[in-house]
This record gives C-alpha cells, structure tokens and sequence, in this order.
C-alpha cells in the first residue's frame, strides 16, 4: 500500500511540478504526518524532491527529473487518451484504476508533450448512449464484470422476451460489450455461447466455481458474428412502400436508417411528384405498422395487404380515441 501511495507522490510530482503537502495528503487522503514521511523516503531512495518555503512553495523535482514507468512515446500516450472511456470505467467501477493509468500517461510525457495530451484530453469526449435515451440501469455490471475478470461462475436470475420471462441461468462470462449505451455479457451455458443483457439480471450470486476459458475465444469477432446473425434474422419480409418527397428530403435528419439505406440501395428515380417507391425490409406486419404509423401520409403502404390493414386498424383506434 505504501509503495503504491509513494509512487502517487511521485507522479503528481512529475505531473503538476509543484505541490504542498495540504495538497498531496488531500489528493491521496492521508494525513499531512504520512506526507512529510513518504517525502523523506522517497529523498532518502534518491529521488530529488526538495521543498519550496514560503507561502507559495511546496515539493518539486529537481527541474529534468522524470521517472520512465512506461515506454509510452508522446503518439501512444495521446492516443490512449483518445480512447479513453471514463463513463464505462466508472460503471465498471474501475475509477480509482482509470485516474491512476492517466498519471502515469501523463508522467511519461515531457512537459510540452504533456500539455498536448492535455488538450486532446479536454476537446475529445465520447458519449455512449443515443439521443432521447438515458444509459441503462446496471446494478450487476460491477459484479459480471470481476466475474470476467477472475473466470469465475456466476448465477443469475435473467428477465427475458419470451415466456417463461424469468429464467435462472449459471453463466461462465467470457467478456463485455457497451453497445450504444447497453451492456451486453457474453457468457457460456449448456446451450453455448450467447449474449445477455445485464440490464435484464434481476438477481446475481457469485461462485468460487472457476471455469476454462477456451484458448482461441474472440470477443470482437463473436460479437460482429452476433449483429451479422442478428440482421439476417430480423427481417423477415419485406414490404412496398411509396415515400413522398416532403419525407425523403427528411430522411437523413430522422431516425429512419431502414428507410435512408432503401431508398439509398433502390437507385429509384422519383415519380412525377417526387416520392420514390422502394422495396423495405421488415420483421413483422406488426412490428413494422408500428414504426411507419409515425410517419402519417408521407409514407404508403403498396404492400403486402397485411401490413395494409394493421395501419388501417391502429389508424382506427387512434381516430376513435380522439373523436
């Protein structure tokens, strides 16, 4: 513990040039006793820390000093900022760990090779979650993810589609996901290999089982395996749609990809009026009356008469509650 605390101080050092002992004891949050010792074991190991006196002094390194934790240059440093994801980490509850890989980042640079990461670090921001939605709830994600960490089993109580809803499964998590503000736990059960949303585990209860993780397992190439499967099997039909002018200038400015890559993919030309009329895929008459109705008159159905009559209805419905 003291080592680590020790090697803080000379990372902040190294980092902001100059501190007092008020300041490090509050970063660290120790007492100012246990500063003034950590200084005298960190001179007496042959660091050249010295302290400034008067009110506007404090510990320094003696000016070229810098210690080489890492073999970072200044382009791989930079570019780990870039990359960097506070939000996830702290969901992951991996704060503390996050913060302490940045000092040391940041002491791997030189001072105006630090300042640059600075900037990259205060202009670039990543922000997971789509617009007019909140990050999901996760109680478990802390835990899943220690599970993953330690290849360890866990059991859970899981919520899904499909009656029966609630299910129990004993899991063997092989890694995470953070796709587009959800979290997904990729995990082995007797059935094989499938994803799981950690949203959905109303109830979590961690083993001392250990399991093997397969050698050749690829997280990255499951989950692009999963969305290919995914898409192939959403859509389910397809459907005839005429789109008027008035919505295809507005498609690039909704929420309406299926819609854009159809009209993109058709090379339609438009009709007298400007509307086109594509061919799109869907997953259901259901489903898909569901996600058209919005769009009123500026799209038509052509096709298939099912889909037809599922508006019809919901038109219906919606006609009767406001008369």
């Amino acid at each position: 513990m003291r080592s680590s605390r020790l090697l803080q101080i000379l990372l902040l050092l190294q980092t902001r040039r100059q501190l007092t002992a008020r300041e490090l004891a509050e970063e660290l949050e120790v007492s100012l006793r246990t500063i003034y010792r950590d200084v005298e074991a960190l001179a007496a190991a042959g660091v050249p820390v010295y302290a400034d006196q008067g009110r506007a002094g404090g510990y320094r390194l003696v000016d070229g000093y810098r210690t080489k934790l890492t073999g970072l240059n200044e382009g791989e440093a930079a570019a780990l900022f870039l990359v960097g994801m506070p939000g996830p980490a702290a969901a992951l509850g991996l704060t503390e760990q996050t913060s302490a890989a940045e000092l040391k980042l940041l002491a791997a640079l030189a001072p105006d090779q630090r300042d640059r990461a600075g900037r990259l670090k205060n202009r670039f921001h990543l922000d997971m979650p789509a617009w007019y939605r909140d990050a999901e709830d996760s109680p478990y994600l802390s835990s899943v993810a220690s599970a993953v960490m330690e290849d360890r089993r866990i059991k859970v109580l899981y919520r899904r589609w499909e009656a029966p809803r609630e299910v129990e499964r004993t899991l063997e998590p092989y890694g995470l996901v953070l796709k587009n503000g959800s979290w997904y736990v990729v995990a082995a059960t007797k059935g094989g290999v499938r994803t799981y949303r950690v949203s959905n585990i109303l109830q979590l209860a961690p083993t001392d089982e250990a399991f093997t993780r397969p050698g050749d397992f690829d997280l990255a190439g499951f989950w692009q395996a999963h969305l290919d499967r995914f898409e192939q099997q959403r859509f389910t039909g397809e459907a005839l749609v005429r789109i008027s002018a008035w919505l295809v200038a507005r498609l690039s400015d909704l929420s309406a990809a299926p819609l854009l890559k159809a009209v993109a993919d058709s090379g339609a030309e438009p009709d007298a009026d400007g509307s086109v009329t594509v061919a799109l895929p869907i997953e259901s008459p259901g489903h898909a009356a569901q996600q058209l109705i919005r769009y009123g008159k500026a799209l038509e159905v052509l096709e298939p008469p099912e889909l037809r009559a599922e508006l019809k209805r919901l038109a219906e419905e919606v006609s009767e509650l406001y008369s």
